[in-house]
């Protein structure tokens, strides 16, 4: 009987066993591109297929203030390029030539050094160190929505009026998102928010700030040429300024980003966008032109996360104008510490907080921060008499409306105590920003916007048990609200709230 050599037999030890899992694991990743130590991000689950695009287009050195880095005398605060991507409805069966872009953009050397900056040890060994944990997490981890694929209704495409034969108005607008990110993060940290909402019929624009906020950017010109813009910290800069005049500078830095690619969106509606694709070192948007008339520019929204949330407040002051044509805002867990919250505020407002957000009791220049905001909600329901909203989504967590639990799902939840399924958690922010949008757009309010407040202050609720037994349970399970406009009507339709 044949019998292997001695030095070819298995040999069933733990470490073996752990080893030979190892590898299978190793090489499974490796065959299925798949990431080693994290999970892929879903497919997006409304009604349309979503593409992205890419744009990087020159502002001609706008500059914000006259600061400079201490070692090369560059100006810290000046836009060479904007650069956001869009998040879009696409064409169905469309199939991309070009592969699926990296949720870590390469190179990934330059995001290990930016998060090793952050954690002020920044030299070789832990640059390295950083980039070498970025690329084992989430270096393969790539999104869902495919390349420059052509936006829904796209006639060289496919016969759209035969598909759709009772659309009185030709081609169909989307309503536009421009989406701020918050701090340590890019435009790549929020992309299942984003490309959910395109599943929904929607155009985000997620804007990437050079501000100094995040861990890194590539900037690439129109000749080719490209530079790294790093994170970088007020000892950088000179004349060095205070915290408080360093985040008035990058809010002023991402305003006039925000106002940029408002910029950039007009001219593609106007139909630029064949030029703009030209022009685009990003090498993609192959079909801009056939944007024109195709985005709802009278139906434009603000976001954006921590950071973000608190400079899209800052964007409202003076909105709607022509810099700023903002109709709504979707504000998420406003900054505790990126400065001051704007309340000149003149237009519908949906301010959401992770319960984390709510929990922790933070002291905000003198006052609670959930005072402060509840207070701000209620001057623009009260005094600016515009509808508005603050909530808490209950079992989230500051990261829960971003892509990192979702990737790292277990440990995420681990670190940050979320209770929410993290699926469920960005289903539920996805779900009320598109009930928003949607009472922008006919003055219906339904699902929790159709509630009155359940909790005046966080876990203080002051529901009957007739009104519990009443209540949506969705809405009971997931939220609490702070502050809304009342209900009270003749009838459902004239106050714009949509029977059950």
């Amino acid at each position: 009987m044949f019998r292997l050599p001695a030095i070819l037999r298995p040999r069933w030890t733990i470490r073996y066993v752990l080893c030979s899992i190892a590898v299978l694991y190793f090489s499974y990743c490796t065959l299925f591109d798949m990431p080693l130590f994290s999970s892929a991000l879903p497919e997006y689950t409304g009604p349309y297929k979503v593409g992205t695009i890419d744009l990087e287009v020159p502002c001609d050195g706008r500059k914000v203030n006259d600061v400079v880095f201490k070692d090369s005398g560059q100006p810290a605060f000046e836009l060479q390029t904007v650069f956001f991507s869009l998040y879009y409805p696409a064409v169905k069966d469309y199939v991309s030539s070009k592969p699926n872009h990296l949720w870590i953009p390469k190179p990934i050397a330059l995001h290990g050094e930016g998060y090793a900056r952050f954690a002020h040890i920044n030299n070789f060994f832990f640059n390295n160190i950083f980039t070498f944990g970025l690329w084992a997490l989430a270096g393969s981890t790539s999104i869902p929505a495919k390349v420059d694929v052509p936006l829904h209704g796209t006639v060289k495409y496919g016969n759209y009026e035969t598909e759709h034969p009772l659309d009185e108005y030709g081609l169909p607008m989307f309503p536009v998102i421009v989406f701020s990110h918050g701090m340590a993060s890019s435009r790549t940290g929020y992309t299942q928010y984003a490309a959910e909402l395109a599943s929904r019929g929607y155009i985000v624009a997620a804007i990437e700030h050079r501000d100094g906020s995040g861990p890194g950017s590539l900037i690439m010109y129109p000749d080719g040429t490209t530079q790294e813009w790093m994170h970088f910290d007020a000892q950088d800069l000179d004349p060095q300024p205070e915290t408080a005049e360093i985040k008035a500078m990058q809010l002023a830095m991402r305003q006039a980003e925000v106002e940029e690619t408002v910029r950039v969106l007009r001219e593609i509606n106007d139909g630029a966008g064949g030029e703009l694709f030209k022009s685009n070192p990003r090498q993609e948007g192959a079909d801009l032109a056939e944007w024109r008339g195709r985005l709802n520019m009278d139906f434009m929204v603000v976001g954006g996360h921590s950071y973000g949330a608190t400079l899209a407040l800052q964007t409202l002051k003076g909105a709607p104008c022509e810099e700023r044509p903002f109709k709504g805002a979707v504000i998420l867990d406003p900054g505790k510490q990126s400065g001051p919250l704007n309340d000149d505020i003149s237009i519908p407002t949906l301010i959401v907080h992770s319960d984390s957000w709510s929990k922790k009791h933070t002291i905000f220049h003198g006052r609670p921060h959930f005072e402060v905001v509840k207070e701000l909600v209620q001057t623009v329901l009260d005094q600016k008499n515009r509808f508005a909203w603050f909530m808490t989504s209950k079992g989230t967590t500051h990261p829960s409306i971003t892509d990192a639990p979702l990737i790292e799902p277990t440990l995420l939840s681990w670190t940050t105590g979320a209770t929410i399924p993290v699926r469920e958690g960005v289903e539920q922010y996805v779900k009320v920003t598109d009930e928003f949008m949607q009472f922008l757009k006919d003055g219906h309010r339904r699902g929790i916007l159709a509630e009155e407040v359940t909790h005046p202050e966080y876990d203080h609720d002051i529901r009957s048990e007739e009104r519990k037994k009443a209540m949506s349970k969705e809405v009971e399970k997931y939220w609490q609200i702070h502050v809304a406009p009342k209900t009270d009507c003749p009838y459902p339709g004239l106050c714009g709230v949509d029977p059950e």
